[in-house]
């Protein structure tokens, strides 16, 4: 699965509207940790069929970070049926992310 971009046009076709979960992650280009965990969900999602994937960059999309409540990055959000269902924030390895969505 490919980790669709996301802005405020897109949002609520990708992820509120999903027939599948939406692991949303809200980051930025200059952030370290967010860097860091990009490969991971890359990883993940290309490994994963249940859910789908999103990213968010909240100095494009800043009013989506104010809309949920997104104050530190990275900041990952599971949405289902266009609720939020889970969140983690800060950087986590492979094995938190897969055990976040249940693998």
């Amino acid at each position: 699965m490919k980790i669709i971009e996301c802005n405020n046009d897109n949002f609520e076709s990708v992820v509120l509207k999903s027939d599948k979960p939406v692991l949303v992650d809200f980051n930025a280009t200059w952030c370290g940790p967010c860097r860091m965990l990009s490969p991971i969900l890359e990883s993940v999602a290309s490994e994963n069929d249940k859910y789908n994937f999103a990213a968010v960059d909240v100095d494009e999309a800043e009013e989506l970070a104010i809309q949920y409540g997104v104050s530190s990055i990275p900041c990952l959000i599971v949405f289902n049926k266009g609720e939020e269902v889970k969140r983690s924030i800060g950087f986590m390895n492979k094995e938190e992310l897969e055990s976040m969505l249940g693998e």
